[in-house]
Formats: structure tokens, sequence, C-alpha cells
């Protein structure tokens, strides 16, 4: 009797300690990796992508759970939003974004910030989000680190892909209102240049001087550190041709990787932002106009793929409730707005994985790669289709329709 109990116990436990084995059968599935299989199939064993094909060549094992759509794609990464330090309730504790006590905060990271239970992170998570690039946003000249993280976990280090991804500057218009200085953009750009000399010195003395002569550890010397060794890029919000431009003469001075953010004027600086060879996290599509955003576009991402330049999709930082975009509809609307359909989920899956360094694990539903899989009713960017299914490392963390 007692033995009998004990099956019964780990029977009832075993979806909690074993690890989901699925399979998702769709009428189209889209793998990012190659042509779109009609009537496929995604075999998910242990969390990782083993098998993908046609149903006629691919079975499913038995004992699998199936999942089935009219079409599959894999999961969705917002390539810059501030979900996870930005809260739905729009009240001071749920917002921390940005420090606004200071113009240079390289030291500030995501992780001690993030908070994996915020209900924007369930929010995107249902519409097919499953990896974000998150983190202090724009707003100081340098706000801090970003992260990138899965949209699910119960902590920080359950979510967590890379702690330290990239550190968030901005030149332009929110940079200089945020603070009572820089004032300008030529301080702006001098601040930043002066912080990155400071770094250089600390860094050289740190790995050549002797032990009693090395300097003491200084938190934001040791982030930039990091950038001029080119371990992290720097991501630079801007949206004024001058300050593009500004970006890319900073990141030639100190040869340091650059990403550029919003870039809402990069089609009047194509030629020099291919030359640099610099990707762009686009602005929003659907971003309102005004200020220094007061020629973006909705084409900005069809004039970026025509240029040859890398670029990914975002929701970007939403100063309105509910305090997030949805990048599923960014995308959505850039393919009626000059890209094909392949380009447009191209740039919210495996060229957004590229972008942010992250594809040999995301981006494309492929043997060995993370189980991270969406379900659709219909056309993913028609707004009359939903979300119907969302799978993260094999485990359905979504069912209800969005």
């Amino acid at each position: 009797m007692r033995t009998l109990w004990m099956l019964l116990v780990l029977i009832a436990l075993s979806p909690l300690i074993l690890p989901a084995q699925v399979a998702i059968r769709g009428e189209k599935v889209y793998t990012s990796a190659g042509p779109a299989i009609a009537d496929g199939v995604v075999i998910i064993r242990d969390g990782k992508v083993q098998q993908v094909g046609p149903a006629s060549q691919v079975k499913v094992p038995a004992g699998f759970r199936l999942l089935q759509a009219k079409v599959v794609t894999p999961g969705l990464i917002d390539a810059h939003t501030v979900v996870g330090l930005s809260g739905y309730l729009n009240q001071p504790h749920d917002q921390d974004q940005v420090e606004r006590t200071a113009a240079l905060q390289p030291d500030l990271r995501a992780i001690d910030a993030y908070n994996p239970q915020e209900r924007l992170v369930e929010w995107v998570r249902s519409h097919g989000v499953t990896t974000m690039h998150t983190g202090h946003g724009p707003g100081v000249l340098v706000s801090g680190q970003t992260m990138i993280v899965k949209s699910r976990g119960r902590t920080v280090d359950e979510a967590v892909m890379v702690p330290q991804a990239m550190i968030a500057v901005t030149i332009g218009e929110s940079a200089r209102e945020a603070t009572k200085g820089p004032g300008t953009r030529a301080k702006m750009v001098a601040l930043l240049r002066t912080e990155l000399i400071k770094a250089q010195e600390y860094d050289r003395k740190r790995e050549t001087a002797a032990e009693d002569k090395k300097p003491a550890r200084d938190l934001r010397l040791e982030a930039l550190a990091r950038v001029l060794k080119r371990e992290v890029p720097l991501l630079v919000t801007v949206q004024r041709a001058q300050d593009i431009m500004s970006a890319l003469r900073v990141a030639k001075e100190f040869n340091v990787r650059l990403v550029l953010d919003g870039a809402a004027e990069a089609f009047l600086v194509l030629d020099q932002i291919k030359e640099a060879g610099v990707p762009v996290i686009v602005h929003p599509t659907m971003a309102r106009s005004g200020g220094e955003t007061e020629n973006l576009s909705m084409e900005t991402a069809a004039k970026l793929k025509k240029a040859g330049i890398p670029f990914a999709f975002q929701s970007g930082f939403e100063s309105y409730v509910p305090k997030t975009r949805v990048v599923l509809y960014e995308a959505g609307v850039a393919a009626a707005n000059g890209l094909t359909f392949d380009e447009a989920l191209a740039a919210a899956t495996l060229d957004a994985a590229r972008l942010l360094g992250i594809s040999d694990r995301v981006g494309s539903l492929e043997a060995g790669k993370d189980g991270d899989v969406v379900l659709y009713d219909g056309d993913p960017f028609e707004y009359t289709s939903h979300v119907v299914g969302v799978v993260i490392q094999g485990e359905v963390v979504s069912q209800e329709p969005r």
C-alpha cells in the first residue's frame, strides 16, 4: 500500500519535475531558417527543438503533448524594451527604467531592477514575445545596463540569458531635459568621451600597475572598460541625423561596438550607417511623431532593408498606459509598409537574435535551439488573427487567445 501511494505521488508530481515533451503541428510552419513548411511538425524534447519538418516525415513520438494551429513561428524577440523595469501601474514604485539623479550611470545593473513577475511580462508573453532585450531606457546620457531575458521565470536568475548585454546611452532632447546637465548636445558628447577616456586609463592601470598601485575598484569605469574591450556594445538612442552622426564618431574614435536605437532620421544618413557597419534597433513602427521624432516613418524599416543595414524591431519605452507596445503589431504594420512578410518576421526573430548575439539559442526553429514557439489561428500580421499558444523551452506558458 505504501509503495502504491508513493507511486501515485510521483505520477502527480511528474509534470513539475520532468521536462516537457511537446509536439506542435501547424498548417504552415515558418522556421525563419528556410522556406515555410506546409503541414509541418516541431518536436521539442527536454526544452530544445529536436526535429522540424513536414508531418509526412516527422512523426510525433508516443506520450508527447500535441498542440495544433493554423500558423506556427519561432518565439518573437523584442530587441529593445523596458518591460520588467517599467510596470503597468505607471506609478513611481514600478518605474525603475531611468534613475534621474545623475547623467552618467553605466554601473546600474538591469538584473537588480528587473521584476520577472511584472504583469507586463505576462502581457507581452501572451502575444508571442519569448525573449526580451530589456533594462535601463532612454532619458539620461548614460542610464545603465541592459540584459536579455526569457519572458518567463519566477526570479531574475531563472529568466536571464545575458546579464549584461549593452550600456544604454541617449544623445538628444530627452537627455537634455532629464537632468540639470548636460544642457547641450556638445556637452553630452564631451561628457561621454571624457568618461570613456577615464575608463581607458583606469583599465590600463588595473592591468599593468603594481598591486599596491592599482586604482580602487570603480563600478562605473569597470562597466565602460568592458565597452572599450568590445565585450559589450553601446546602445545609443538617437533620433536626429546629427545625433546619429555623433554616435558614429564616438564609436569610431574609441573603436567600440555600437547599436543605434530609434534612428527616426536614419533615412538621411543611410550611407554613413552602412559604411560604419552599425545595426539599428528601429523605432517602433507606430511610434507617435513629434519633437525629435517628427520625421519618423512607418517605412523606416523598409528603407533600412533596402540599404542593406541590419535591423530589428522593438516595443521601446511607452509613457502611456498600458506602458508597452507589442512587437508583433509593430512588425505587422512594417509588413504593410514596404517589408515582405518574411522580412518582417525575420526582424522579430532571427535577425533580432543575430543583432543581439543570441542566434545560437533563439530566433529560428532548428534542431538544438531553444524550444520557443508561437501558435496562431491565422496570419500573424492580421489584426483579426490571434496568438493561441506560446511555448518557451518546451513549457506551454500561454493558451489564452490574444
